[in-house]
């Protein structure tokens, strides 16, 4: 909790003497009179600090946190080794913000360098960069890099992830580009109507995979079909279902970007998050924000330094490729603590897992009158099932038991499991279920 401790009234009359202004009043002088809000804001008397924390405790207990969780849509729950946190959590790493002086910044700078390396060994790209925002804003961003004078289109599948198809659009209304949707078709990209859509105009293709529906797009074809067209290929990525499928740099991909969540940052009501970039050598120069590299100093010692600074802080804004001007660098590191922790057999575990418990809890699920899968196509760990009749009394059911059941949308429910749940999660979950209404049986 942060406390605001004002200044005394004598300070403040010296600020107000040194700024020449009679009162506070005059601090506001640039401001039209008739926007301003001439009256007094009708707030309660202060609290103790006492008082403050106890109310502050209770609005804190009435969220709901749940221990077993059926949900995902792009925030997972993984499990993360107490060393991440351990480490995560030390002074130094916490209290850095950004390596302005490079040369004074060598820990933090090796941090994103490790983390950049890791990101290019999951993806199979040449390039990384320190992070941005989040993974709808890296979809975004990667767009705007494929953008030229005359290509301003851009083409994204339905399929792709509501809050990256929606800030893209937020960005071309900034920008000029045009994001046009491409459908699906039995829960995945319709790649003849994405050819369709895609023409002389158009600056590059994106997809999701695994897609917001968790099924599995057929990546590579989509990579043919965008060098066909002659346009980028952009892909969003889970990092942890790159253990287990094809990486981007093996389907063709110019970028690839995705939430680094997973990647060892908890839930945490919904952030804060990072999104990570990579790219094909030939994208490189165009990748936002920071990018660190390895040189040597002076004296031959291994060094580090930001390069390739293509953005508005170091060139000329409108030859920068974005105005993004900082990193999550304690979310990357975090995440470069996770990966190195868990290493390649680790995440590769983690997913093989996750895989296994979603089609058990599939199978599980649709023994049960109402749920049948809407798409008949592969997953990774998230699937669509039908929404029955009786949904609202079941997710009230659930939430009476501390379990928090899948996501409502327009097609059904959309379902999650990781490795952390346990088949017995899934047992109980499905017999609770079953009871919501005893009447119906399994056919």
């Amino acid at each position: 909790m942060s406390v605001f401790a004002p200044n005394p009234d004598a300070v403040s009359r010296d600020m107000l003497k040194a700024l020449g202004l009679a009162d506070a009043g005059g601090l506001f002088a640039g401001i039209p009179e008739s926007i301003r809000l001439n009256r007094l804001l009708n707030l309660p008397a202060g609290k103790t600090e006492a008082d403050t924390l106890d109310e502050i405790g209770a609005m804190a207990n009435r969220n709901a946190v749940f221990k077993t969780v059926f949900r995902g849509a792009g925030a997972y729950r993984h499990h993360i080794p107490s060393v991440v946190k351990r480490i995560a959590s030390k002074e130094e790493f916490v209290t850095a913000y950004t390596p302005y002086q490079a040369e004074l910044s060598q820990g933090l700078l090796q941090c994103i360098f490790e983390f950049q390396t890791m990101i290019c060994e999951l993806t199979g790209m040449d390039a990384s960069n320190a992070s941005v925002y989040d993974g709808a804003v890296a979809a975004a961003e990667a767009a705007a890099m494929c953008a030229e004078k005359n290509r301003t289109k851009i083409v994204v599948s339905e399929t792709a992830h509501p809050h990256a198809i929606e800030t893209m659009r937020a960005y071309g209304a900034a920008s000029g580009m045009n994001v046009a949707v491409a459908p699906r078709k039995g829960g995945v990209t319709d790649i003849s109507s994405l050819r369709q859509i895609a023409d002389a105009d158009t600056a590059c293709i994106y997809i999701q995979q695994p897609n917001f529906f968790g099924q599995l797009e057929d990546a590579k074809k989509i990579g043919e079909a965008a060098r066909e067209l002659g346009v980028k290929f952009v892909m969003g990525v889970n990092p942890i279902a790159l253990a287990v499928l094809a990486p981007p740099g093996e389907c063709g991909a110019d970028i690839a970007v995705g939430e680094g969540q997973p990647l060892g940052i908890p839930m945490s009501f919904g952030g804060p998050y990072l999104g990570f970039m990579a790219a094909t050598s030939a994208m490189m120069r165009k990748l936002p924000g920071r990018i660190v590299g390895e040189t040597v100093d002076g004296e031959g010692r291994r060094a580090f330094v930001l390069t390739l600074q293509a953005r508005e802080q170091h060139i000329r804004r409108e030859k920068a490729s974005s105005n993004i001007c900082s990193n999550q660098a304690l979310c990357a590191m975090t995440a470069a603590v996770y990966m190195a922790a868990m290493g390649p057999d680790g995440i590769k575990e983690a997913a093989m897992q996750s895989r296994a418990k979603a089609h058990y809890l599939a199978q599980e699920l649709t023994k049960i009158p109402g749920f049948e899968l809407k798409f008949g196509g592969e997953f990774f760990h998230e699937f669509v099932t039908a929404a029955p009749p009786d949904s609202c009394e079941m997710f009230d059911r659930l939430e009476a038991n501390g379990i928090l059941g899948g996501l409502p949308i327009e097609d059904g429910i959309l379902w999650c499991a990781t490795e952390m749940n346990s088949k017995e999660d899934i047992d109980r979950m499905v017999k609770i279920l079953k009871e919501v209404n005893p009447n119906e049986t399994a056919v």
